[in-house]
């Protein structure tokens, strides 16, 4: 199962050339620079842990690149996605966000349902198959 989310989750992985590329876009438009990694992609996961600092005021794509490509090599069973964030006073929020990394194998979710006890109501909740290992074992090959 493909994780989709975020800008470019239906296209094929991104090259390098092509991250590179997005990053420049970013910097263009005077947007900052962050990278983000997690092993547990589930969509209510909105907190991914951060490499660093925000790079503000970058002019060339190379720092940015270089950042992305330590934490691969840091974290190559993990999802790492490059996120742009617009400072400007209209905005200050994230314009852009993709998923730049991705484990080899990516196992998908399971979805819980649950029955109220009045047995007229229903909940349906996902879980990511991942979370049944512990933090750190989650993607290694198998």
């Amino acid at each position: 199962m493909r994780i989709t989310q975020g800008t470019f989750s239906y296209l094929p992985d991104l090259t390098d050339e092509e991250i590179r590329a997005q990053i420049a876009y970013i910097i263009r438009n005077g947007w900052a620079v962050s990278i983000e990694y997690t092993d547990d992609p589930s969509p209510y996961n909105v907190y991914w842990n951060m490499w660093g600092l925000p790079m503000f005021d970058l002019e060339d794509p190379a720092a940015a690149m270089y950042e992305f490509q330590k934490c691969r090599e840091a974290f190559p069973n993990h999802y790492i996605k490059v996120n742009g964030y617009d400072p400007s006073p209209m905005w200050q929020a994230q314009r852009v966000s993709f998923i730049a990394h991705r484990p080899k194998n990516e196992p998908g979710f399971r979805l819980h349902r649950q029955l109220y006890s009045d047995g007229r109501r229903l909940k349906y909740t996902l879980e990511p198959y991942v979370t049944m290992r512990p933090a750190g074992e989650r993607y290694k090959d198998e």
